[in-house]
């Protein structure tokens, strides 16, 4: 079993990716729906081909379909037209989150996620960083990725 607990908008995610690399001729992947097998209609088709075309069966639960390779075009249509509306609806709700947040940065009432790091603990990151620290060692110690100690250090750049 491969379980990503990933975000939904990674392209590829880590499990994903073990599975492509694992599975052989005869197997049969079993996924809960359509969406959670690929973020657009595009990667949908890719991975169900490239599943098939090794002989890989590819079921999903949710829609009851399957695909082993010697689809009629009916099934093809399916997968296409039930892929896409998948793809639509999680851009819809994308953009009612976006409305949502402006509306709520509007009313005043969204201020974004709470700092990693207190004032103090900035400071001393950037001092340490000054210092040559690497930053992959800071990050590790301050409990924060590599990508959020340069945001931290750019920030502290532009404000001298």
């Amino acid at each position: 079993m491969y379980t990503d607990k990933a975000s939904g908008k990674d392209v590829a995610p880590p499990q994903l990716e073990v599975l492509l690399g694992f599975v052989r001729d005869g197997d049969t992947v079993v996924v809960h729906s359509l969406d959670r097998l690929a973020r657009n209609l595009d990667d949908l088709r890719r991975i169900v081909h490239a599943l098939t075309a090794r002989g890989v069966r590819v079921e999903f639960v949710k829609e009851q379909l399957t695909f082993t390779g010697e689809d009629s075009p009916m099934a093809n249509l399916l997968l296409s037209v039930m892929g896409a509306f998948a793809e639509f609806e999680r851009a819809l709700i994308r953009e009612r989150q976006r409305e949502g947040i402006a509306l709520a940065k509007r009313r005043g009432a969204y201020r974004g996620r709470k700092p990693s790091l207190t004032a103090g603990q900035v400071a001393d990151l950037k001092a340490r960083a000054d210092a040559g620290e690497a930053k992959a060692a800071l990050a590790r110690e301050f409990g924060i990725s590599r990508e959020t100690v340069y945001q931290y250090l750019r920030a502290a750049a532009s404000t001298g």
